[in-house]
């Protein structure tokens, strides 16, 4: 089970606990509903978070992709210069 998969079940399980323990607390409905836009709101800012960190890591993971895939094309031509060099040196 990957890493995103565990943490979004904690946080949905976070979530439905918090959201329980305010529907079932003795106070006004205007408290209740405040206090349940409230927490909404964290988590949702904790929820963007995370998603800017995801996207963050998988944006360093492609640059480093591209940097490998554009040495590699380089070495590759390299490569193919020599050979053609050494064809043509071969010809004469």
């Amino acid at each position: 089970m990957s890493s995103g998969k565990i943490l979004l079940g904690l946080l949905a399980g976070v979530a439905a606990g918090a959201l329980i323990g305010v529907l079932f607390a003795p106070d006004k409905g205007e408290n209740t509903r405040k206090k349940i836009s409230d927490k909404a709101d964290d988590y949702m800012d904790g929820i963007r978070g995370k998603f800017d960190e995801f996207i963050d890591t998988v944006s360093e993971k492609m640059e480093e992709v591209k940097e490998v895939v554009s040495e590699m094309a380089e070495q590759d031509i390299s490569k193919v210069k020599q050979t053609v060099k050494d064809a043509k040196s071969a010809t004469g």
